[in-house]
């Protein structure tokens, strides 16, 4: 039988798997070659931005700035975009420059991690804050969303004269598409803010999904707490599956959003004709993959275009484990089953970090089997969290195909969420 060789994005090496060529189907981002010069794109962003006078002009000397960047969780080269946006604000003393990192419900990142996201130059040089959503000292009370939840967000970065956001846009699980607002909350929000965000009712709504900003409550209300804090100015890109930037967006923060969202769309989500029995996932590798609760994400990705009663095969390193911090692991072990899980969830006093991403994990456990593959895991530690242990994905896909008869199609995304697949109907 005719095998396809592909390389699944798994950890920082990846992952080569042979699968059954005139079964299977290899579901990838409409490849966007990086910019030719990433400095040059970034200033002319910066320099001529939608609906917004250049960066330099709007921020005057004497003015304290805050600037936004993601967490060690995200794939965005800071490293590379911080240089040039600082350089426009050469006329700044860099002792009036704070760097913050938008870590959500996140641990706070480490020396070492920050050297690597940022670059030793800057992250030695400037001002950095680690957002910590657990201290609601350190955040101050706004009002609340029009769907009822409590704005609180990061003093330290309320008080800045000049707010700039820089993130990455790709589809997300149930925000629709990240970067953008969402650099502001969840990023910079308390947890109160982010378990109304996250809450059972949110994550459940059809619309709270890939690919929809506009009608999806989450996304709905993560853009109206960014009305109330009025970020200055924001930048975001697009990347390509060698973390090479494609497009660059920047001025007024919903203009620039929209249109990345526009661009990311048209090349990361891509239809199928009709479901497939056994699809194949990643969590697009190494720092993605770093943990079971960010792998959820590609098993996400995978449900899009599963079959009902269908099988998902997941590959993710897990080099952080499931990961210890936060609530995930301890929810898992709240229950015997998937099933139990969600009832448990959806009750209406039921509050706890971490819960929405055992919400779309369970709500997926309800129409599929998910079989995960990882070093970073034992066997028992895979079972414990309520999955499927796969030690060889070749051997795990060609039984579950077997089964599924002589019909059975298998997808793979080796980029995993990189690419969000759909149904055309």
């Amino acid at each position: 039988m005719a095998k396809t060789r592909v390389k699944l994005a798994y950890g920082k090496h990846g992952l080569e798997v042979d699968f059954p060529a005139e079964r299977t189907t290899v579901i990838e981002p409409r490849y966007m070659a990086g910019l030719p010069s990433e400095p040059a794109a970034l200033r002319a962003a910066l320099r001529a931005p939608h609906a917004s006078a250049p960066l330099r002009e709007r921020v005057p000397a004497s003015a304290r700035v805050g600037i936004v960047v993601c967490d060690i969780t995200r794939a965005i080269p800071s490293d590379r975009i911080l240089p040039v946006v600082l350089e426009e604000l050469d006329h700044l003393d860099p002792a009036n420059v704070t760097i913050f990192i938008a870590t959500g419900t996140h641990r706070a990142n480490t020396p070492d991690e920050l050297d690597r996201m940022l670059g030793p130059a800057v992250a030695r040089s400037y001002r950095i804050v680690n957002h910590d959503a657990f201290d609601l000292s350190r955040h101050r009370y706004l009002g609340e969303t029009p769907s009822g939840g409590p704005i609180w967000i990061e003093s330290d970065f309320l008080d800045q004269d000049f707010k700039i956001l820089t993130g990455f846009i790709e589809p997300h699980l149930f925000a629709g598409f990240s970067g953008g607002p969402k650099m502001v909350a969840p990023g910079l929000a308390s947890i109160e803010t982010v378990h109304h965000l996250h809450g059972a009712r949110m994550i459940a709504d059809p619309r709270a999904i890939w690919g929809i900003t506009h009608g999806n409550p989450m996304h709905d209300t993560i853009r109206a707490i960014s009305e109330v804090v009025k970020p200055d100015f924001a930048l975001d890109v697009a990347l390509n599956k060698e973390h090479q930037i494609t497009a660059v967006f920047a001025g007024d923060l919903v203009t620039e959003h929209k249109l990345g969202c526009e661009y990311v769309k048209a090349t990361a989500m891509q239809p199928v004709d009709r479901p497939y029995e056994v699809v194949v996932t990643t969590n697009s590798g190494y720092p993605l993959d770093m943990n079971l609760y960010q792998a959820i994400k590609g098993v996400s990705a995978a449900n899009q275009i599963v079959a009902p009663n269908g099988a998902i095969v997941a590959a993710a390193e897990c080099s952080d484990g499931l990961p210890e911090f936060g609530n995930f692991k301890d929810i898992l072990r709240m229950k015997t089953s998937p099933a139990a899980l969600l009832e448990m969830i959806q009750t209406e006093d039921f509050r706890v970090h971490d819960q929405w991403q055992v919400q779309v994990q369970t709500q997926i456990q309800g129409r599929a089997t998910v079989h995960f593959h990882t070093d970073g895991l034992t066997p028992e530690q895979v079972r414990a969290a309520h999955l499927e242990p796969c030690d060889d994905v070749a051997e795990t896909v060609d039984r579950l195909v077997h089964a599924a008869g002589p019909d059975a199609r298998i997808a793979v995304l080796p980029q995993g969420p990189q690419t969000i697949p759909y149904v055309a109907r």
